[in-house]
């Protein structure tokens, strides 16, 4: 029997309604924090699936300067029995490369090498480009190196040196790039919640840790960079199908979901393509600064949790590959359920005046790296307590993550229109942690990890992290600076994007009525 052809066609328009009435109902916001969160797990496995790789890559050296108060492998003793010795237990995994501690620090650390350089370079691409494309080829260019490592390593070990270099050099500019989405994108009452999404980072961590000591201690190092790197370059064919640059020009944004994202993104957001970034400013801004030096103190401690944990598990806590990276991944898991808890806190207190906008920004600064500095110097004198350490290890490193409830949220408070560019200068000073903390490790071990030395690093670690928060006490604040929108012309006016033509609108702060755009 034949079906009417408008028959058919009304069958056809209800099932298209049907399949818009669904979209609808994912507001565009919702995946953009999906591939936000996604993106920058992707990110962080393919950039510390060597942390965790080195251990089995490498051959482990020991140095017996003084064997009769030498503390190395200090912890063996208390996992092995008299029944197993400790090659049946496969305790320590004989590494391919004859690495010394100077080359590994400087495969570990190369990557921040050009990370930092990458920063500011981030923010002029993406406002010359935009995040998606910024983003995007950012990524890309990860997986790409990330595939080529394995036969790099079997080269030349500074043919390592160099893929981690381009690396870092394409990762540098995902942080300015996302900053800068999240100004024209998120309302301001959930710009707190959204930077949640960047606590990928920390799932990407655990993940690759756990997945990573599993994959290795069963099939070789060579496949998780096998893994990741096609990882990557799958999920850079989702960012360009879901990913773009102004709401307005989302096809799937619903017309509600556009004028609440305009009517509530903030007075001062305008379009950062008319406006010549005030360099100058920012690099003479002292809340700037604050950001950034305090933020290098949080780097290094949490840079020494994730670049040589899994070292410290290894050489003093006597962990197997898997059981190290299931102990290493596991506090980095949770640190993104963290996050979302000290956000949604951070948000309840700014939402119901509690405290000040600013008293909470240094609150959460304070929770994130303070307390982990002194945490991690505990641990080194906790002696083989396996237990008691581990519980404090996880503490610590989840409440790293407050700091996306403190000065890493400040960046946008201060100067939403150029938070990029912020982050790009907070960026270049706070990451030359990740590579001077990898090198002063190395320096202090100097092939001899006895506990000793590792307690030097560890008291380092927390008088970096103690002392950088001190400038960010009196030197941190949350006020938007006047350099933030450099057309308004008095304290009456303000200025923002038309979502029809992205021209500038100038809006009266004294106006009831002010327009959805």
């Amino acid at each position: 029997m034949d079906v009417p052809d408008n028959q058919i066609l009304g069958m056809e328009k209800k099932h298209k309604l049907c399949f818009r009435s669904i979209q609808d109902m994912i507001p565009a916001r919702a995946v953009l924090y999906l591939m936000s969160f996604s993106g920058f797990l992707v990110s962080f496995m393919m950039r510390t699936d060597i942390n965790i790789a080195m251990v089995a890559m490498a051959k482990m050296r020991l140095r017996s300067e003084n064997s009769s108060n030498s503390t190395e492998l200090y912890c063996y003793t208390s996992v092995t029995n008299g029944t197993q010795s400790f090659k049946d237990q496969k305790l320590m995994e004989e590494g391919e490369f004859d690495w010394d501690s100077t080359v590994q620090s400087a495969i570990l650390g190369s990557f921040y090498w050009c990370y930092i350089l990458s920063q500011v370079v981030g923010g002029v691409l993406t406002q010359r480009f935009g995040t998606k494309t910024v983003f995007g080829f950012s990524q890309l260019t990860t997986g790409i190196a990330s595939l080529l490592i394995p036969q790099a390593a079997s080269l030349h070990f500074s043919a390592v040196i160099v893929l981690r270099s381009v690396q870092g050099m394409a990762s540098g500019l995902t942080w300015p790039a996302m900053y800068a989405l999240v100004g024209i994108w998120i309302p301001s009452n959930e710009r707190t919640r959204f930077m949640s999404s960047f606590q990928g980072f920390s799932f990407g961590i655990g993940l690759t840790y756990m997945v990573c000591g599993f994959i290795i201690g069963n099939y070789g190092w060579r496949v998780v960079f096998y893994m990741n790197g096609s990882l990557g370059v799958a999920w850079c064919l989702l960012w360009w199908l879901l990913a773009f640059d102004l709401p307005h020009k989302h096809p799937r944004i619903t017309r509600r979901e556009l004028n609440y994202i305009n009517a509530n993104i903030g007075e001062n957001i305008i379009n950062t393509k008319d406006l010549k970034v005030p360099w100058c400013s920012i690099m003479t801004s002292i809340p700037a600064w604050s950001i950034g030096i305090t933020t290098f103190g949080r780097i290094w401690v949490h840079y020494t949790f994730i670049i040589y944990g899994p070292s410290y598990m290894k050489t003093i806590l006597g962990f197997s590959i898997q059981k190290n990276g299931f102990m290493n991944g596991a506090p980095f898991l949770c640190s993104y359920l963290s996050s979302v808890v000290f956000c949604y806190a951070a948000d309840f207190i700014i939402a119901r005046n509690l405290m000040s906008l600013t008293n909470v920004r240094k609150m959460f600064t304070a929770i994130s790296q303070v307390i982990p500095g002194l945490l991690v110097l505990i641990i080194g004198y906790l002696g083989c307590q396996i237990t008691l350490i581990l519980i404090i290890w996880f503490v610590a490193v989840t409440l790293i993550t407050a700091s996306y409830a403190g000065a890493m949220a400040n960046v946008v408070d201060i100067a939403p229109n150029f938070a990029g560019h912020i982050l790009a200068f907070a960026q270049t000073i706070h990451m030359s942690a990740s590579f001077l903390s990898p090198l002063a490790t190395a320096i202090m071990l100097q092939d001899n990890p006895t506990l000793e030395r590792w307690r030097r690093i560890f008291a380092v670690t927390a008088c970096v992290a103690c002392g950088t928060y001190v400038m960010y006490q009196f030197g941190g604040t949350a006020k938007e600076q006047v350099w933030n929108n450099p057309n308004r012309k008095n304290n009456s006016g303000s200025v923002r994007v038309s979502p029809e033509n992205n021209q500038l609108i100038v809006n009266n702060k004294t106006d009831p009525e002010r327009g959805d755009g």
